[in-house]
């Protein structure tokens, strides 16, 4: 069921964005920490991306440094056809 929840996403524009963010340890501000995100979310707004960093700003004690994203659109609409024929080997 979730990849053909994720598929339909895909076929309505949405992508694969990826963001990695900075931000300092609350305990230790002068150190650096790493987290890894992933969701699918419609370029260029991005606005699944702007609610994980209003959520982050919002609850989590560690203030960001730098977030650095990418996004791919893994399937649009015009790659994707309807195949009428089927070949059988052996």
């Amino acid at each position: 069921m979730q990849q053909t929840r994720e598929f339909e996403l895909m076929l309505k524009g949405y992508g694969l964005t990826t963001a990695e963010f900075l931000y300092h340890l609350p305990d230790h501000p002068h150190l650096l920490q790493s987290f890894i995100w992933q969701h699918y979310d419609i370029a260029p707004d991005f606005p699944a991306l702007h609610r994980f960093i209003d959520f982050w700003k919002a609850r989590i004690e560690g203030p960001l440094h730098s977030v650095i994203y990418t996004h791919r659109g893994l399937v649009k609409p015009s790659e994707w056809r309807s195949v009428t024929g089927e070949l059988v080997l052996h």
